[in-house]
Formats: C-alpha cells, sequence, structure tokens
C-alpha cells in the first residue's frame, strides 16, 4: 500500500484483469512454499511509526506535500492525511545492540522530521489519536495528493454502495459520527512492527503474535480519547475497524469478517493458507494493474496490502529477486516517546523469540477465540482488564506483565543475542516501570484530563514537550 498507483478509477475490467494475474502470482507463491524457496537468513526486525504533524497550538497541520518536499529521508512517507505522516526504519539483525540502534536511528530521523516541521511553525508529534483532532478537519480537502488514497475512498464507498461509514463506539463516553469517506482512518496512527520469519517457523509466529496482541495493546494504550470523548483505552482499534467497515465473507463461526480483522483463526499447518484467505475470500479493492515479471508478486503483495489484518502476513522480494516472510504487528499505537516506541518493539521480538520454540505451542494452550476475547477486552480496558491466559487460568493483564511477560521476553531478548545492558534498559528500565507505575500513554492522559478538565490543547501541549526530551511515559508527571 505504500507505492503509487496511476489511475483513480477502475472498471470491471480491471478487476478481471487483476483476478486474472492475482491467481498468476497466488500459483507462484504456492509453489514456493512448496520449493522452500523463502531466504531461511536469521530474524531481521524493523517498523513503520506513524505520525502527526501540529501547529504551534497543537491542532492539526495539513503541510505534508510542502514538508515532504523538505525531507532529504527516504525513510519518511506520506500517509491518508495531509497532516500525517510516517518513518519507516532499515532492516535490522536481531543481535548485542539492536534495539539501542534502532532507537539512534529513529532518534536521528525524527530531529531531521521535527526541523523541517519548524520552517511551516508546526511540529512533528507521535501518538496514537491526536487529543485535539476534530471530526470536522476529516474531509476530503485535507486528503493527501496521492491517486492511491483517492482511489481507496472511491473503492470502499463503491463497496459499501454509498451507505456513510459509521463509528459507533462505546466506552467510558459514547461516541456516535458518520462520514461520507474514508478520512475517519486518518485519526488513527500506530506502530508496526516487522518481524522476518524462517519459513518452517512462520505460521508459528503468526499465531503467536495474534496471542500477544492482548498484553500488547494494553502494554501500549495510548488513544483514550477521540473528539473530546473517552472512550476505549486503545480507542484506536474499534476506530480503524470501523473507518473502512467492508463486510466480505463470514467465517467457521458465522461472524462477519471485514477488511480490518483480529482474523479467521490460527493458522493450522503454514502461513500460506492466509494468502489463500485472502485470495478466495476478499474482494479486490484496488486493481491496479502492473507490467513487472509476475515474480515480483505486485498485484498479490497490493491485494494483501489492502487487508489490514491486525498480525498481516507480508511476502517481501529483496534485490537479488529472494523471497522472504515477515509479520506485521499492527497492534501497538504510536508514541509516546521515541525510547517507549523502541522497548514495546523490544518486548514483541522477545516474546517472540521466547515462545517460538515451545515444547508444546502456546496457541495449543490458548484457543484462538479466547485470543480474540483477549484482544479486544484488553483493548477497551487496557492495562486494567482480565483475560484467559495459559490453561484457562483468569488474571489481569498487568500481572501476567510483571509475573510472566516481562522475564520471558527478557529471556528471549537475550537468546537472540542482545547485551544484558540492553536488555536490562528496555525491558526493566522502561516496560518493566511502566508496569510497576500502572501508567502507559492512555493511562497518562486521563489523569490529565481528570486533574485539569478538558484542557485537551494544553495535554497535548504537554505530552509534545515529554516527548521531545524523550522521557519515557511511566516518568510523565500530572
Amino acid at each position: 500500500m505504500g507505492d503509487e498507483i496511476s489511475q483513480c478509477q477502475f472498471n470491471g475490467q480491471d478487476v478481471q484483469e487483476f483476478r486474472r494475474r492475482l491467481n498468476e502470482e497466488s500459483q507462484i507463491l504456492m509453489d514456493w512454499f512448496k520449493d522452500d524457496r523463502f531466504e531461511s537468513h536469521p530474524g531481521r526486525c524493523g517498523f513503520e511509526l506513524e505520525a502527526w504533524l501540529v501547529d504551534k497550538h497543537f491542532r492539526p497541520s495539513p503541510i505534508n506535500d510542502e514538508f515532504l518536499d523538505k525531507i532529504s529521508s527516504h525513510l519518511v512517507v506520506p500517509e491518508l492525511s495531509k497532516f500525517n505522516f510516517e518513518i519507516n526504519s532499515t532492516p535490522h539483525s536481531l543481535e548485542d545492540h539492536l534495539l539501542s540502534h534502532l532507537e539512534q536511528e529513529l532518534l536521528e530521523v525524527w530531529h531531521q522530521c521535527e526541523t523541517i516541521a519548524n520552517q511551516f511553525d508546526s511540529h512533528a508529534l507521535t501518538i496514537g489519536i491526536l487529543p485535539t483532532i476534530r471530526n470536522d478537519m476529516l474531509t476530503l480537502d485535507n486528503m493527501s495528493s496521492m491517486k492511491r488514497y483517492a482511489a481507496l475512498n472511491e473503492r470502499v464507498l463503491q463497496f459499501r454502495e454509498d451507505e456513510p461509514l459509521k463509528l459507533d463506539i462505546h466506552g467510558k463516553d459514547a461516541l456516535r459520527v458518520q462520514h461520507h469517506d474514508v478520512m475517519l482512518e486518518a485519526a488513527a496512527t500506530s506502530l508496526q512492527i516487522h518481524l522476518q520469519v524462517q519459513p518452517n517457523q512462520a505460521a508459528r509466529y503468526y499465531n503467536l503474535s495474534q496471542i500477544v496482541s492482548a498484553p500488547m495493546v494494553a502494554l501500549c494504550a495510548n488513544s483514550p480519547f477521540l473528539f473530546e470523548k473517552d472512550l476505549w483505552a486503545e480507542t484506536r482499534i474499534p476506530t480503524f475497524e470501523q473507518a473502512v467497515a467492508i463486510s466480505t465473507f463470514k467465517d467457521d463461526s458465522n461472524r462477519t469478517i471485514r477488511r480490518v480483522t483480529f482474523g479467521t483463526g490460527y493458522a493450522q499447518n503454514s502461513i500460506a493458507e492466509c494468502f489463500e484467505e485472502n485470495r478466495n475470500h476478499f474482494p479486490v479493492l484496488l486493481p491496479e494493474l502492473f507490467d513487472e515479471d509476475p515474480g515480483q508478486l505486485n498485484h498479490l503483495r497490493l491485494h494483501n496490502g489492502t487487508i489490514w489484518r491486525w498480525t498481516r502476513p507480508l511476502v517481501g522480494i529483496g534485490d537479488d529477486g529472494t523471497p522472504h516472510l515477515r509479520i506485521e504487528h499492527r497492534v501497538p499505537a504510536a508514541g509516546p516517546s521515541i525510547t517507549d516506541v523502541i522497548a514495546n518493539i523490544g518486548f514483541f521480538i522477545g516474546l517472540m523469540a521466547k515462545w517460538v520454540d515451545l515444547e508444546t505451542p502456546l496457541e495449543h494452550h490458548i484457543p484462538f477465540e479466547t485470543a480474540r476475547t483477549n484482544f479486544y477486552n484488553a483493548a477497551k480496558h487496557g492495562l486494567d482488564a482480565e483475560i484467559v491466559w495459559s490453561e484457562g487460568k483468569s488474571m489481569s493483564i498487568a500481572s501476567l506483565i510483571s509475573e510472566i511477560l516481562l522475564d520471558e521476553a527478557k529471556e528471549g531478548l537475550r537468546s537472540c543475542g542482545l547485551a544484558d545492558e540492553e536488555v536490562d534498559h528496555y525491558m526493566e528500565g522502561v516496560i518493566g516501570n511502566r508496569i510497576r507505575t500502572g501508567q502507559n500513554g492512555s493511562v497518562w492522559q486521563r489523569a490529565f484530563i481528570a486533574t485539569h478538565g478538558s484542557e485537551f490543547t494544553e495535554m497535548t501541549r504537554q505530552y509534545f514537550k515529554n516527548q521531545t526530551q524523550n522521557i519515557p511515559v511511566h516518568r510523565w508527571a500530572v
């Protein structure tokens, strides 16, 4: 979805031809699975971090055209709205100082973004949902000037037969709004963690990523407010799911599956099952046609990019033509500080490394429906959520992380070769302290509003000040 397309409007012939090429490329992909063609390099990781441009009053600043024209880094790319952008990392091997290298790279790019934003009397800010965003700002006038976004908007509305998109979210408050475009999606920004996996372990990583979604969404919650309504601990989850709501098919439980989804189940034998489900059950959303070699899988990868599972399997093609597999974990909110972002990545990678080689797979102890229920419960209640863990044991998310998961993440990172001081700094010093204080971004925002009243602009100002100093959120004062 990151590449530009050539047109905004498509016809039935475009869809038919896209479907033919998608089928051809799907067969190529299945042959790669059969012939074990994928790169088996030890794990690499990277991330995408979505962010906001805000003016001096900390309201959305729709300047990303001018901002991106000035940025010299290929790692900074557009997003759906003119007041959003995204930072991509370079791939990094899992080794001794992985996390500090990731942090240093991100800080350098971030400082460049802030410097350029300042030239337009604006700032760069990374947060799940901007507290000062208003519904009347999410209009097509503020959509990024790229054809792929205009096409996405038109196609979503076609599938909905021009029925407006509706947000209906119930938390501490209730919010009901409707839109005649997809711009509600721009309200939600995230951290997307990419982990390259070996083919014989890809299905296991995929399943584990779904299981860990509940503790990750609670730990990283940073989006309690939308349009000044106090909703879920991580309101970004229902916002994104409803912002591009297109019904597609029924799963085995007779549940309607939409384009943004937790998924339909664990992979049973191979992660190839997910790509086949994409091909067989999800209508083509953007039927852009490419002239390149079918072995580049352009049509398959574009189709896969318009299906937003919270855990998404990806296939990439290296410069030498060798394919590889990645797991994209889309659960965490963006922010609060750069150090928090990197610690969140480390926590995820550590748990994956610890769990992937368990003699009895964790998915044998935690059924998919339990993992799914855990996820939405954790998104709604954050660190206060009670979830069901291994062997049906019920416990609070905070207790699960402090008593079990934190140590397991440490062990996993050390097994990947990370240095002890690296592990201690990010896991004990950041994640551990976040759990001990009970303060993530969502908790801090709610505490600020509870103390000062509906001062959303001032809260955003203080948030920016803490983020600029790169202070981990557990140390933020109200």
